[in-house]
């Protein structure tokens, strides 16, 4: 990843007062964070949706059953009780 031409990494973050390995770090992990945020984003628009579809009476462990029962990546039901949280279900 480029941050600039004028300013090195050693340079910037002796200015923020952020060890190099930590932006090393950053870089090589954006990636997976990305595709991580994308599958929770998607996820909780499918548990939006079962919540709907049950009048807003289903909790945690009814939607993760009728998740597994539509199929697709297995689920856990801490997992969806911490995404309906974010979400304000």
């Amino acid at each position: 990843m480029k941050i600039t031409n004028r300013h090195g990494v050693r340079r910037l973050c002796d200015i923020l007062g952020l060890a190099r390995s930590s932006f090393c770090y950053w870089c090589r992990t954006a990636a997976s964070t990305a595709a991580r945020q994308t599958a929770e984003a998607e996820l909780a628009a499918r548990i939006h949706k079962a919540h709907e579809n049950s009048d807003g009476t289903y909790g945690a462990p009814r939607i993760t059953a009728e998740l597994r029962d539509e199929g697709g990546p297995a689920v856990n039901h801490k997992r969806v009780a911490r995404i309906m949280r974010t979400i304000g279900l």
